[in-house]
């Protein structure tokens, strides 16, 4: 797992609550390529650079092989953030 710190756009929905779904994601490398989010197995907050940042543990099969990454949300700056992949 390399650590890779990119912007990414999300789609996800958010309860009344306030917690998140992440659902799916975009990637850019080589062209742009959409990875649904098959499951969320952790879900934390953690500080990052003075920021409070939900980081979400999932799993998704990509190109038919299972990976696990971690994204995480800045709710100060709206942006979601691919960290590890």
């Amino acid at each position: 797992m390399k650590v890779v710190a990119k912007p990414i756009q999300m789609i996800a929905w958010f309860n009344k609550d306030g917690s998140i779904n992440p659902i799916r994601f975009k990637v850019e490398e080589d062209g742009d390529k959409v990875i649904k989010v098959d499951r969320v197995l952790k879900t934390e907050r953690e500080r990052l650079a003075g920021n409070i940042m939900e980081k979400f543990t999932c799993s998704s099969v990509i190109d038919g092989i299972e990976k696990l990454y971690e994204i995480k949300y800045d709710s100060n700056t709206y942006k979601w953030i691919l960290f590890k992949y």
